[in-house]
């Protein structure tokens, strides 16, 4: 499916105004679309009772402008308002209301359906940035070997305010596999679908940490890239997020992590490790801190 214009859609609730209800990103000219065969990119919303935020998170897959898109939302039967949002965008987006198992549960379900070339899931309190899908496609255009690219990541409140940049930090094959080390910010992961079962799909018995788990197994198979300066998406921190609520399951999995990816021997060199992360990590977070240093100057003069 070609993304639809924003006169297609629906129009916006009340008020609404800004990306993504009232803007949407520019297409390039019908030539350029034609000429370059760009891949088809398959996108997956686990959602339950997210009806606050849903249409935002629908509206910014939407509106990406990019040529060949397939939508999925995994709904766990919600019981707000979440059914009638999905309904106003049918004609859009594929959907399945019925009870699962869980997140990584509907996740999974989702990809099983999927058909694209390259993956991804962004979750029904997210939301993606204008030209995401471009910039993602574009890196995979250019680097044929490559299995996962991420970029940045806002991190916003309920509101939609910025509070500060997650930064997405080149992964290394080395200590991610070992130490079960990485910076990946999950809503700015895109990773091919081949890549995706031959790594074993996403691990259904992880509450909180199956990205972690996933991105690990596919940074192992092969190249992966990390874009800067332009944000992929906006990871929304609000009072009932599991970011908020599930802290104890967070920690509790990133510990089985460790222990059924890391070397024992590897594990005693931990600190010498986190070290060398900080170090490779240091040049792209010194970047974002000159742009957001330009950004307040600008704010200043205006």
């Amino acid at each position: 499916m070609h993304c639809p214009t924003l006169a297609e859609l629906p129009p916006p609730p009340e008020g609404k105004t800004g990306w993504p209800w009232t803007e949407e990103t520019p297409s390039p000219p019908r030539e350029s679309v034609e000429e370059r065969s760009w891949p088809k990119i398959s996108i997956v919303t686990p959602s339950y009772n997210q009806g606050h935020y849903i249409e935002e998170t629908i509206r910014s897959v939407l509106l990406q402008g990019y040529p060949d898109v397939e939508y999925i939302v995994m709904d766990g039967g919600s019981t707000d308002e979440t059914i009638s949002i999905l309904k106003k965008y049918e004609n859009f987006l594929s959907w399945v209301s019925e009870e699962d198992v869980g997140q990584a549960d509907a996740i999974a379900k989702g990809f099983e359906r999927a058909s694209g070339s390259i993956l991804a899931w962004i979750n029904s309190d997210d939301s993606y940035l204008p030209r995401a899908f471009w910039n993602i496609s574009e890196v995979f255009k250019k680097n044929i070997d490559c299995v996962f690219v991420h970029g940045d990541v806002h991190v916003v409140d309920e509101n939609g305010k910025y509070l500060y940049t997650n930064v997405a930090v080149r992964p290394n094959r080395f200590l991610s596999v070992n130490t079960a080390m990485g910076k990946w910010p999950q809503p700015g992961c895109f990773w091919t679908r081949e890549a995706y079962w031959r790594a074993g799909g996403v691990d259904r018995t992880y509450q909180f940490c199956m990205d972690l788990d996933l991105f690990i197994r596919l940074v192992a198979l092969g190249n992966a890239k990390c874009i800067g300066r332009e944000p992929v998406a906006n990871f929304r921190l609000h009072k009932d997020s599991k970011t908020t609520t599930w802290s104890e399951v967070e920690k509790r999995e990133k510990r089985m992590i460790v222990l059924k990816y890391g070397s024992h021997f590897i594990s005693k060199l931990y600190p010498l490790l986190f070290i060398g992360w900080v170090i490779w990590m240091g040049p792209r977070i010194a970047d974002v801190a000159r742009q957001k240093i330009a950004e307040l100057r600008l704010d200043i003069q205006s």
